[in-house]
């Protein structure tokens, strides 16, 4: 936690984009403890709450279009030799992947919440082809999601904002499952919407 301080003090909204351009791209940064502990700060009127929301969206930003670019130029071979290097292992490429080709979209934006996943999603939208703006328009809604929200949570929580690292190493199991079974039901439903929308 201690690194986390020296990285606020010293570097202020400039910090937590750097930081989670890192963490995106897959250095091994506590993401979601960072943003939280933003939060923190914006609760002790270190920081600003807008300034550090639209710093932490500039960074998710940032890290999850250069993770889509390297997608495109470098390929899926990149991934598997590399990633674990990154702690990506070859097997939660693969099963990426897999939920990829089925959810891609809606795993763009569901795939901030996921520990792993969000290393990993923008790399395969790139390999797969995806248009920059169909990327852009997942991606980004998802990362502004992820920011406001555990941001907000830090602020709201206050003093007990260390609860989060606690709950999400506790219940990231359960967050993932919900989020895969929320979208599946989600995708299925647009997806029948779209076929009698055009058989009618």
């Amino acid at each position: 936690m201690q690194y986390l301080n020296h990285l606020i003090e010293h570097y202020g909204y400039f910090g937590i984009i750097i930081a989670l351009v890192g963490g995106i791209i897959g250095l091994p940064i506590p993401d979601e403890v960072l943003l939280t502990y933003v939060g923190y700060n914006v609760f002790q009127g270190k920081m600003s709450y807008l300034p550090s929301l639209l710093s932490a969206f500039a960074g998710a930003c940032g890290g999850i279009s250069l993770s889509y670019f390297l997608g495109i130029k470098l390929g899926l071979p990149f991934l598997k030799r590399f990633g674990p290097k990154l702690h990506i292992t070859e097997e939660r490429v693969d099963r990426t992947k897999r939920l990829f080709v089925k959810f891609g979209p809606f795993l763009l934006v569901i795939g901030f919440f996921v520990p792993g996943v969000r290393h990993i999603t923008a790399y395969l939208a790139g390999i797969n082809s995806y248009t920059y703006r169909k990327f852009a328009l997942f991606a980004y809604i998802g990362a502004m999601i992820w920011c406001f929200s555990f941001i907000t949570l830090g602020r709201v929580l206050g003093e007990n904002w260390i609860m989060v690292e606690t709950y999400l190493s506790k219940y990231s199991l359960y967050l993932i499952l919900a989020l895969l079974l929320g979208s599946a039901i989600f995708y299925t439903y647009w997806k029948r919407k779209k076929v009698l929308r055009n058989v009618s």
